[in-house]
């Protein structure tokens, strides 16, 4: 099986490319082969994993310049982990693409060449809802959408859910919405406390079990290029990205017990 998830909100600091590093680096490290493409400009998920966004061939030449994408692909420290780069020239990409036939399916066209190699594919989209971001939605399997535990946090939101919508009668009626994720929860703000109550009253099931707390150690990570799992496993952020996977694994009852994922029970016991 092969899964494409992008993950969504045209908010920005909102935790979607810490998101998508880091579910994709734990379901790498629970031995899914997992591919993350950066449809970034800002190309952050990029230098995240520790490659130079300003020498590399990227997702661009993929879109404009009809480079197979398997030339593109290149591999992570993270086990199991590959990367499709992003450039900031993706920033005009849009413009470029707005005259081409069929310019909703491009990036689906792309990854339809190379998914069969892949147990998950990962999309970190911009925070924007324009033509990038509905190639990642045309192209997807489902949508995870990051919602951050401060004030507004349902700013905005209905106009993402109108777009899936949308996209979801025009372009890809495959496209589900895999669930919204709460981030940057800090337990000692009764804010948050609210904002969680809140999103849970509003979306109910939709929302996944799994919160992801403010953890300095994932602030530091892409410093040092590296996913949380590899950089401080046994750190807060990392516990909480790595239930996340299985989450997202058990939601798509792919519930396989790994050596790796025996050896980190048997080290959280401990």
């Amino acid at each position: 099986m092969s899964k494409i998830i992008a993950i969504a909100n045209q908010k920005g600091g909102v935790g979607k490319t810490t998101t998508a590093i880091n579910l994709s680096g734990c379901l790498g490290v629970l031995e899914y082969k997992t591919l993350i493409v950066d449809a970034d400009p800002q190309a952050n998920a990029t230098s995240g994993v520790g490659l130079d966004p300003r020498n590399t061939k990227n997702i661009y030449d993929c879109l404009i310049n009809d480079i197979d994408p398997n030339d593109l692909i290149i591999n992570t420290e993270n086990p199991n982990l590959d990367i499709l780069p992003s450039h900031i020239d993706l920033v005009g990409a849009e413009l470029e693409m707005i005259n081409l036939p069929r310019r909703e399916y491009m990036l689906k066209t792309a990854l339809d060449k190379i998914r069969h190699k892949y147990d998950f594919i990962v999309i970190d989209c911009s925070p924007s809802l324009g033509l990038i971001t509905v190639n990642a939605l045309t192209a997807a399997d489902s949508v995870v959408i990051p919602v951050q535990c401060e004030y507004f946090a349902l700013e905005g939101l209905g106009k993402l859910l109108n777009t899936i919508k949308i996209v979801q009668g025009r372009l890809n009626t495959d496209l589900e919405i895999e669930g919204i994720l709460l981030t940057m929860y800090d337990t000692r703000l009764r804010l948050a406390n609210q904002v969680v109550e809140e999103v849970k009253m509003h979306f109910q099931e939709l929302v996944f079990d799994t919160v992801i707390h403010r953890n300095t150690k994932l602030g530091e990570a892409p410093s040092h290029g590296e996913t949380i799992i590899m950089h401080d496993a046994s750190s807060k952020g990392s516990v909480n990205y790595l239930n996340f996977a299985r989450e997202i694994l058990q939601k798509n009852d792919l519930t396989k017990i790994t050596n790796k994922e025996k050896k980190i029970n048997v080290g959280n016991e401990l």
